[in-house]
């Protein structure tokens, strides 16, 4: 055996002992519960394969090699597989901007490579180096949420985005909306929240005296929707309006997805919400309440392509909640058209002549998704059985409370 292998060997055992002796004191400290104890130890753990990995320190299959000792050494280890430790790795390069004057990561790493394999000590004092995660106080930087979240919900955030604004995007919305890991690559890539974002054609600024509310309502709402449990097959075999019961049927019954889609704080009010005014009869598609806003918002349902008329319509909606219906302490209402098609130049530019605050977003229901992504979505009948399940669930919930 030559010098260099001995070298590799004689190394690689203390990277094993080094890891492991992060492992054994994470988990003394997890029992608490602490997520971001975890970060903080993959974070380390990542940031020493990096360190001793890309400069090719440790030569080809290192982390196959302490993948197996880890686990040989800690029966009954979990998460600390080969693609496990590579996503560590990636981790730490990914976010190792947040501490870029960190004395850890550049200074104390320096020092490892006169750790000696026999030296207990040196060994225990790597494994504190390990699990610290030095952040630093960056500006708008979402730290709390950035915490909150598990390894697994950054990993497939990291699988599925582009760019750190896309990124802190998610992180935001994990903390908010609580998806789990199997829902968050198709709400990254067939919703693509962050990309349809505030781009929805409104004139909210125009009609919101409050500039900061009016910001606030062009964030909170997309210009396309993916509304992929409407049951499509009942489209297309009537006439516009009785197909705009059947989209707020599945809308109904599946309020929870719809307000989940929608985003934060919406109450559901009711369907097919009847106004009197004047001796005349009004229908309201969809009611909900907004908290952030403070606002009751209107959703009305077309299945055919804009029309300039879908908006008076909306407007005389508004008029009467706001005189008939808005309560004390409560902003105004809007409202939003949603529609299967819209020309965003010509919907602002129409928009301009009315003073009620609207704006119009469009839907895709599932057959229309991209073939690519309806590939990776389980069958129908999974979709349904996983839905079944999550209501059974809510249901025995709302049991137990009684």
């Amino acid at each position: 055996m030559s010098n260099k292998e001995i070298q590799m060997i004689s190394e690689l055992r203390v990277a094993v002992q080094t890891i492991k002796t992060a492992i054994l004191q994470s988990q003394a400290r997890a029992v608490k519960g602490v997520n971001q104890e975890q970060l903080a130890l993959y974070y380390g753990v990542g940031r020493y394969i990096s360190e001793n990995t890309r400069n090719q320190k440790w030569g080809s299959g290192a982390i196959e090699t302490i993948s197996l000792r880890l686990r040989q050494e800690l029966p009954g280890l979990r998460g600390f597989g080969v693609s496990s430790l590579k996503n560590m790795r990636l981790f730490y390069e990914t976010w190792n901007v947040i501490e870029p004057n960190s004395p850890i990561a550049i200074g104390e790493l320096e020092n490892q490579a006169s750790v000696s394999p026999d030296n207990d000590d040196s060994i225990d004092s790597q494994g504190n180096i390990i699990r610290q995660l030095q952040l630093a106080n960056l500006q708008d930087f979402p730290l709390v949420e950035f915490l909150s979240i598990s390894f697994t919900h950054h990993i497939r955030i990291l699988e599925n985005t582009k760019d750190t604004d896309e990124r802190l995007f998610y992180i935001r919305y994990c903390h908010n909306y609580k998806p789990t890991t199997d829902e968050l690559p198709g709400i990254i890539k067939q919703q693509d929240l962050y990309h349809h974002q505030g781009n929805m054609p409104n004139n909210f600024l125009a009609t919101l005296p409050d500039y900061k509310q009016a910001y606030r309502a062009i964030q909170m709402f997309k210009d396309e929707y993916l509304l992929d449990y409407i049951n499509v097959e009942e489209l297309g075999m009537h006439d516009e309006e009785v197909d705009e019961r059947v989209i707020e049927s599945n809308i109904v019954h599946n309020v929870k997805n719809f307000i989940m889609t929608f985003g934060r704080g919406f109450t559901f009010i009711g369907n097919q919400v009847h106004f009197d005014k004047l001796g005349h009869d009004h229908w309201i598609d969809l009611l909900f309440y907004n908290r952030d806003l403070r606002r009751t918002v209107v959703f009305e349902l077309k299945r055919g392509n804009f029309k300039v008329a879908y908006l008076a319509q909306l407007s005389s909606y508004l008029r009467i909640l706001n005189d008939d219906d808005r309560r004390d302490g409560e902003e105004a209402p809007i409202g939003i058209i949603l529609c299967k098609k819209a020309d965003k130049a010509y919907v602002e530019y129409i928009m301009q002549d009315f003073r009620q605050p609207m704006g119009v977003a469009t839907y895709k229901t599932a057959d229309e998704m991209e073939p690519e992504l309806l590939k990776v979505l389980p069958p129908k009948e999974e979709l349904q059985r996983i839905y079944e399940e999550g209501s059974n669930k809510d249901g025995d919930k709302e049991g137990s409370e009684d």
